[in-house]
């Protein structure tokens, strides 16, 4: 069994609005190869889909928000944003190893393609 890492996020995040990526590499220094990064997926599709590949393989899933930032000041800020929240009281409570519900089953390819789509529509909105 692998192991699954992503934040917590509370009830009603607008964080878990955002697209998520996958990424999936080797849970120990033995297997030497390139962590693959997948996605963009809707946020309980990320985690379903980490959840399936992790439950019978020793390798481990890192589910994140990827923020749409549409140039470098924009980046810039964000970066800003984190700096100061890593500075704040609550600095060590940013992540937790494993999330507090996990969704069902995995999707289906239709389901994630439909992901995909409502997506494509929030970013070019």
């Amino acid at each position: 069994m692998g192991t699954l890492v992503t934040l917590h996020l509370p009830p009603g995040s607008p964080i878990a609005e955002q697209p998520w990526v996958i990424t999936i590499g080797s849970l120990d220094d033995l297997e030497e190869w390139e962590p693959i990064v997948c996605g963009p997926y809707e946020h309980q599709h990320a985690l379903a889909l980490a959840r399936a590949v992790v439950s019978d393989d020793d390798l481990m899933a890192v589910v994140e928000p990827m923020l749409p930032l549409d140039g470098v000041d924009a980046i810039r800020k964000e970066i800003e944003l984190a700096r100061a929240a890593a500075e704040g009281p609550d600095a060590e409570d940013l992540g937790a190893r494993m999330p507090q519900e996990y969704p069902g089953t995995p999707p289906e390819p239709a389901e994630v393609q439909a992901g995909w789509r409502r997506i494509a529509g929030k970013l070019t909105a």
